[in-house]
């Protein structure tokens, strides 16, 4: 029989301003008297704004001239939401109050040069606003009281030098912090009045870790979540005059995901475990019969985004892997759900892979979580594949819908996101697994991934490639050096090729984590000779395959010098390397302009090397990109 084309049976490529353009609506989030619904969508320049829905139609309440707007959240005052930005990607983010009825903008943060992290908002003292600034020390973040209706700015609680972050009691005062320590580790601290001095609730030692959740209503109790006297991280009770701790909720093997809370009387109502996918447990059984319905809506994992300060309306996000997010209003009391929106409507139509969650056994026993992705048109034999690797390390991959996963399906190739060793979510056995495994252990799970995706018939052992962002560039990096035959190609997003001068240009504000980085990593102190022998610089001399790099110049993590010196020594040894430089990014492409250029020369470039299907590159006006 003649043989059939697979060109002439493939579905259409997904144009890439489908994948990696702005959402047409996103992130809705209802005002806490419910009063008001406000959302980000682009603009007429198609800039990411906030946008506030309106009986009139849906009016535009920023105007960010040209990085867009990701993250806002309403106050309790019923007249300002405020937004987070920064300047190019240099991530000294400044917080903007926006009055919903005026559009005037304020920086509640108006100093140039620090970087500003919310700590929260409370719907009894509605006027005020606490956020921690780096004023005074770029290493150190202060607490600071301020006033949203007139911008006043007051000193309120001191950070000695080692807190990383806070938390405040039912009466909005600042009374328990989380310290770095020495060891690596971190304290929980905790002080009976603001005019008392901190005592030590907890220490966590650097291979367990933990974080206070909320106070109870009556002050008395704090809630903690803590993988100490356990494997995975468990929401304790505890309580604030005995010092006893009680479980509320834990899983043996995975690790607590997230707490609900009552949004007025700190009621603790469900809590979530990401496994394979996210398994929502139920601590309120007020609530049973909500997410008993949410849960027959529609497939998916589902979240609440927000709610009224009443609680009888919830905002519901739906997440699915071959899909856009949609969004609900839900009414409570009647049990009824409005369909408000999907984030990208485009993709309604369109035919999207699957994400299957997988595991398979590491060398040394170990077993590997992650996710695979395969061509929704095309039967998953002998394709060339893409391990997709995250960054962190210390994160995870999770099922959904992924732009990138789909894009790369869409081209023909079978993607694997592994959550190698080191990864989060799976117990602290697993991730102190990848203790000083950089370019070991954790390099040694990707290839065993790789294997496991051979073996299975899925791909083509000569068309593999290896791409990621951070420590996910990183890996690509070491797959080049450290297995130089391995891989096809490698594509590294803003990863670091040397950990020794990763480590002497982190931020500063990162200096409290830095034992922390030592125990995980290793010393750069005591043994740069180890730290060198896990960079990639060192090695190019090994390199075999292309590799194509992607950089942000205001990169405050991993320096745009990162990339630069690796690229100008394998020019130097005639090593074959294209490197893009974008001027107005940071730590990943935050604008569609770049986002679409990138993504379009990374295309060709694994096309030429894997074999996979390309759409043109074209015309991309706007972006940045420089080719160096």
């Amino acid at each position: 029989m003649p043989s059939q084309s697979t060109t002439s049976t493939r579905l259409p490529l997904i144009p890439r301003a489908t994948l990696f353009g702005n959402p047409e609506r996103a992130r809705p989030q209802l005002s806490p008297d419910g009063q008001h619904l406000a959302f980000i969508a682009p603009d007429s320049k198609n800039v990411l704004q906030v946008w506030l829905k309106t009986p009139e139609g849906d009016r535009q309440l920023t105007a960010d001239a040209k990085r867009g707007i990701r993250a806002y959240f309403w106050t309790y005052d019923a007249q300002h939401l405020i937004y987070m930005q920064d300047a190019d990607g240099d991530e000294n983010f400044h917080c903007y109050a926006v009055n919903i009825h005026s559009n005037s903008v304020r920086d509640l943060t108006p100093f140039e040069g620090v970087k500003a992290d919310p700590i929260e908002l409370d719907p009894d003292y509605p006027d005020q606003f606490l956020v921690g600034m780096n004023q005074k020390d770029p290493q150190v973040f202060d607490v600071y009281r301020v006033k949203l209706s007139d911008g006043t700015i007051e000193f309120d609680t001191a950070n000695p030098g080692n807190i990383m972050s806070w938390l405040v009691d039912p009466e909005f005062r600042v009374r328990v912090a989380v310290a770095a320590t020495p060891d690596g580790g971190s304290d929980l601290l905790y002080r009976e009045t603001v005019e008392a001095d901190w005592e030590l609730l907890r220490h966590w030692g650097p291979d367990d870790e933990g974080y206070p959740v909320s106070f109870s209503a009556d002050g008395q109790t704090l809630y903690i979540v803590g993988s100490h006297d356990a494997n995975a991280q468990r929401l304790l009770a505890l309580d604030l005059k005995t010092r006893q701790e009680t479980v509320i909720a834990a899983d043996e093997q995975y690790d607590l995901g997230g707490v609900m809370t009552h949004p007025t009387s700190r009621k603790l109502q469900a809590v979530a475990f990401y496994r394979d996918k996210l398994s929502w447990q139920i601590l309120d059984s007020s609530i049973a019969p909500d997410f008993e319905a949410l849960a027959k809506l529609r497939p998916g994992e589902f979240g609440i985004n927000s709610r009224t300060l009443a609680d009888d309306v919830w905002l519901v996000a739906y997440t699915t892997d071959d899909g856009p997010v949609y969004y609900y209003r839900y009414e409570r009391a009647t049990q009824t759900t409005e369909l408000l929106f999907s984030n990208q409507p485009i993709l309604e139509d369109l035919t999207l892979a699957s994400m299957q969650p997988v595991s398979y056994s590491a060398r040394d026993g170990l077993t590997i979580h992650g996710y695979l992705t395969t061509p929704a048109d095309l039967p998953a034999e002998n394709l060339p594949a893409v391990l997709l690797v995250h960054g962190g390390p210390w994160a995870r991959d999770t099922w959904g819908y992924d732009p990138e996963a789909q894009w790369l399906a869409n081209r023909g190739y079978a993607v694997l996101q592994i959550n190698f060793r080191g990864s989060t979510g799976y117990g602290k056995a697993f991730l102190n697994a990848g203790n000083r495994e950089w370019a070991a252990k954790m390099h040694d799970d990707l290839l065993d991934g790789m294997e496991w995706l051979v073996a299975e018939g899925i791909a083509d052992r000569s068309k593999v490639g290896i791409m990621g962002g951070s420590y996910g560039g990183y890996a690509a990096l070491v797959a080049l050096t450290f297995t130089p035959e391995v891989f096809a190609a490698a594509v590294d997003i803003v990863g670091p090729s040397s950990i020794i001068t990763l480590m002497q240009s982190i931020p500063p504000y990162w200096e409290p984590i830095k034992a922390q980085m030592y125990h995980r990593i290793g010393n750069m102190d005591s043994e740069p000779e180890f730290l060198q022998s896990r960079s990639p610089l060192f090695l190019i001399d090994r390199i075999q395959k292309p590799l194509l790099i992607g950089q942000g110049a205001n990169d405050p993590r991993v320096k745009q010098a990162e990339s630069d010196q690796i690229v100008a020594a394998m020019r130097q040894a005639d090593k074959p390397v294209e490197y893009v430089l974008y001027p107005d990014e940071g730590h990943g492409f935050a604008r569609p302009e770049n986002r679409l250029h990138f993504y379009a020369i990374a295309e060709a470039f694994l096309a030429k090397y894997l074999g996979g299907c390309c759409e043109p590159i074209g015309e991309i006006p706007g972006h940045s990109g420089v080719l160096k």
